[in-house]
């Protein structure tokens, strides 16, 4: 009797921790000992769960032309912190300092958009 309360309570606990093996570390995803400042033009931006990512074509001198991919808070986050649909649209010009991938891709993790006056 003891043996099987036992097993269903360690199958219980291993269910209920489930979720948490799905969620990624940023710290394994993301530099975050360095940051990163470009410039470019909005090409486009998704409102999906779990993320918001916003894609970027670069102007910057040293990486002009290179298309970069920024993930940013979850939806609920950005509207809480006063984000509409449209704050930021395709063709808008911005700022955005980041967190790169540490795979080295054109990937990061956005910390702040601006708009820029070019």
């Amino acid at each position: 009797m003891m043996k099987k309360m036992l097993l269903i309570a360690g199958i219980t606990l291993f269910l209920c921790a489930m979720p948490m093996l799905a969620h990624h570390a940023f710290a394994a995803k993301f530099d975050t000992h360095q940051s990163i400042m470009l410039k470019g033009t909005v090409t486009k931006i998704t409102w999906d769960n779990p993320h918001v990512h916003l894609y970027l074509q670069v102007t910057d001198k040293e990486a002009s032309g290179t298309n970069w991919e920024f993930e940013m808070g979850s939806p609920n986050l950005l509207i809480q912190n006063g984000w509409k649909l449209n704050t930021f649209r395709r063709g808008d010009h911005v700022v955005i300092t980041a967190y790169p991938a540490r795979d080295g891709s054109n990937f990061g993790y956005a910390s702040k958009v601006a708009l820029s006056t070019r």
